[in-house]
This record gives C-alpha cells, structure tokens and sequence, in this order.
C-alpha cells in the first residue's frame, strides 16, 4: 500500500468515528512469501496479502479497539461501531493520554524492491543455491526462507497521519550429518535481500555440522564462553524488558535502585558495551514512530557501561515530567516497530576472540529460552548446532549440548572481550562475546 492509498483508508475510517471523542486508526499492509525445504528439495512455498485495519475508539475516558481485513465501507462501519460499544462497556482509564495530533518523524528509506519482488522461483533459486553449497550427498538440510513487505499508516481525528515502509527478509537453515550426530546451524536477515548470501550459509551450516560429528560430554560448570553474534543476538535482546521505566521506578526491575528510583547514570555493565536503538542508523533502518504515531528517536540505553536512558510512554513520561520515548524499543523478530538495536563496543572478529581464549566453550546459538527470574533478568536454555571446546586459543573437539542459566545482565559484567557488530537479523547488529564463567548447568543429550 502506497502513502496516498493509505491515507485515504485512514480518511474514509475516521470520517466513520463521529460520535467518538477521538479515534484512532492503525493500518498495517503485509505481502509475504516464504518457502521451507528439506532434504535437498522445497517442501512448501507459500505467500500471503492482507491489509489489517484497527480502529481505537476513546468515549470519555475510556478506549477500546477493533478490527478488520475487510475493506469495504459496511465492514469499515461495522468495526467502528464494535470499538464504540467496546469502549461504552469499558471502565474509565485512570491512565488514558489524549490522541496525537500532528508530529514530525523522520524519513526511513528502508523499502527494498529487491526484497519486495522475491517471487517464489527467485526464492527457489536461493534455496537450490543454499542447498547446493552444503555440498549435497551426505548432508541432510532443511531451512526456511522468509521475505516480507509492509506498510504502516497511523491517523487520529487530532490531525495525526504517520506512514512508513519496510521490507525484511531472513534465511535459516539446520545441517545434519547422516549418523545424526552432527548439527550446524546459519542464518541471515536483511532490510535488503541482496545481502544476505545464500552460499555462504549452506557453506557455514554444513561445516558446523561436519565439525560437530561425534560430540564428547564435558563437566558442566561456570566456564569461559565465546558466544557468535547470533548467540548473542538470542540474550541480550532480553534486556529490553528490564528498559521499562515504570518497572524499574516501581521496584520490579533490575534497574531498580534498592530504596527507591532508577539506576540511571549508574555503571551496570562493562565500559566496552553500548547499546542503543537508532531508526535512522543505516545499519537498522527501523520505524520511526510507535503504535501511537509518537516519533523515536536515537536513544542510547546503555553508554560504556553506564545506564543512560529507560523507556518512558507517554503517561509515566508526564508522571514523572521527563521527555516520553515512545511505547516500543525492540519489537521481536521482525523487529517492524521500535528503533532497532545495536550494541557496539569492539572490533575483534569471532576468530580473534576464539584465539584469545585459553580454555572455553564456542556456542553457535542458544535454544528454547525460558525466563527464571525477572529481577535479575535471569534465563535458562541451551546450546544448539554446534558447542566446541577452546583449548590454548583452538578449537579442538565438538561438545554435547549443555544447559544454562545465565542472566545477560550479569553475564555483561564478566566481559572479557567484544568483537565488532555485525548483522543478525532486519534492524539488529550484534557483536561476537567472550564471557568469563558463563553458568554451564548440565549436560543434553540432544543434537
């Protein structure tokens, strides 16, 4: 949907919310292709159009929301009368913040027509090239490849009309070797499809997997760990969660200072690490405004080391007479909304790392986290598709699975060396990480 075809959506809905206070109408229009293989061959390859129309109703103080993927004007109708009844039946919001009116947002150029035009045969021929580069015959793989394409569009009855598009596409895929004791892993995503290599990762899954044949057990206890960036990219995203200004003013955060407050302008990890979101960072290239249609901005949340900024919506933001910085950071894996996340601090390849270490664990990626404890940001999972032992600055044999508990938090006070960022996935750069006693907990017998 183009910026004109989704302001006259918007129009046509908001001149249905008369008898409203204020309205707000929330537009997101989605093409998606995707197309899964196995063993050497495309299982399935599907695609996927939709527009979805929200609308949010507010009646005094109180609000509510509906929706629709149908366009014509008595269903228009139909999902603003739902929202309007939902709202009357609604109790008053002692939190409610009126709709925005009109706002400045920054210009994000972060729709790819190479990603929006990959038709089922170009992602055909990716798969095959995948394929192809693991070397065939004895290397089972399977994989998934995911592109999509997305307009966003938020108007109020205040004058606000906010619009956006972007364009994402990821390719994963699992090698395993014939005896089965073997399982290498590779991913990549991209605003622009033609980043992303598909050799390359056919080439990296299968030589993890030839490399972890015949894993040997090892005791599991705190140890040195050289996380790659995508195992990185699986913790330090949790951090966000514990960004929330609310949380940590009201004691329910690890950002929490014992007493009363935050710990904003406290030191909380390793002066190497910053990490902040930025949508205009060509690197991220994320949403510049939030579901709201507030405008983000560069935030630095943590500046060597040091805890800069915590995420302030619009209310707790007025309560606590502070700028707002919007209601979303990070928004999962596609990461539409928020302002991406990087986290910077050193220039050392994964190879640097690995040879610094004298004794450790290299993890590809973690698998089937579970939070444990929120106040300490406290995780548990696994290691999976390839855990080697270190020795003397080499690696020098696969490892079984292992199970830990660790917390990104704490983990990040035990830095001993970072490498430079690199991307994980659409509006995420993450560096490679060498951790001292990283909580090994137990042994898995899974590959």
């Amino acid at each position: 949907m183009t910026r004109d075809e989704a302001k006259a959506l918007a129009d046509r809905v908001l001149a249905l919310c008369k008898g409203a206070d204020q309205a707000r109408v929330n537009i997101t229009s989605t093409w998606g292709g995707n197309t899964r293989f196995a063993d050497a061959s495309i299982t399935t390859s599907g695609g996927i159009t939709d527009v979805i129309v929200e609308v949010t109703v507010t009646i005094g103080r109180r609000r509510a929301s509906a929706s629709t993927n149908v366009l014509e004007d008595a269903s228009l109708k139909r999902t603003v009368d739902l929202a309007a009844q939902l709202a009357r039946l609604s109790p008053d919001d002692p939190e409610l913040m009126p709709e925005l009116g009109p706002q400045t947002h920054a210009t994000v150029n972060a729709y790819i027509e190479d990603t929006a035009n990959l038709t089922p045969a170009a992602r055909a021929g990716a798969v095959r090239r995948t394929i192809d580069a693991t070397g065939g015959g004895p290397i089972f793989s399977a994989g998934f490849l995911d592109a999509s394409a997305v307009s966003v569009a938020v108007a109020t009855t205040n004058g606000l009309f906010a619009f956006h598009r972007t364009t994402d596409a990821d390719l994963s895929l699992t090698a395993r070797t014939p005896d089965g004791t073997g399982s290498g892993w590779a991913s990549a995503g991209s605003r622009d499809w033609g980043k992303i290599d598909p050799a390359a990762l056919g080439r990296a899954a299968a030589r993890k997997a030839e490399s972890s044949r015949n894993p040997q057990a090892i005791e599991a206890r705190p140890m040195t760990a050289v996380l790659e960036p995508q195992a990185v990219n699986d913790l330090v995203p949790l951090l966000s969660g514990s960004l929330n200004a609310r949380s940590a003013d009201e004691g329910r955060s690890a950002f929490s200072k014992p007493g009363g407050g935050t710990r904003i302008g406290e030191k909380v990890m390793d002066e190497r690490v910053t990490l902040f979101s930025d949508p205009t960072d060509p690197d991220l290239l994320a949403m510049p405004f939030d579901v709201e249609g507030f405008p983000l901005r560069r935030i630095v949340w943590i500046e060597k080391g040091v805890l800069r900024n915590l995420a302030y919506t619009r209310y707790w933001a007025e309560r606590q007479k502070v700028t707002p910085t919007g209601t979303n950071i990070y928004s999962g894996a596609s990461n539409v909304t928020g302002g991406g996340l990087k986290m910077t601090g050193g220039t050392k390849t994964t190879e640097e790392l690995i040879a610094g270490c004298e004794r450790g664990v290299l993890v590809t990626h973690f698998f089937y986290i579970r939070s444990l404890e929120p106040r300490t940001v406290l995780y548990t999972g696994l290691t999976r598709d390839g855990a080697f032992l270190i020795e003397k600055g080499k690696i020098t044999r696969p490892l079984k699975n292992l199970r830990w508990n660790e917390s990104p938090l704490l983990m990040l006070n035990r830095l001993e060396d970072i490498g430079r960022p690199e991307a994980v996935a659409a509006g995420r750069f993450m560096p490679a990480l060498r951790i001292k006693d990283f909580n090994f907990t137990s042994l898995s017998d899974a590959v």
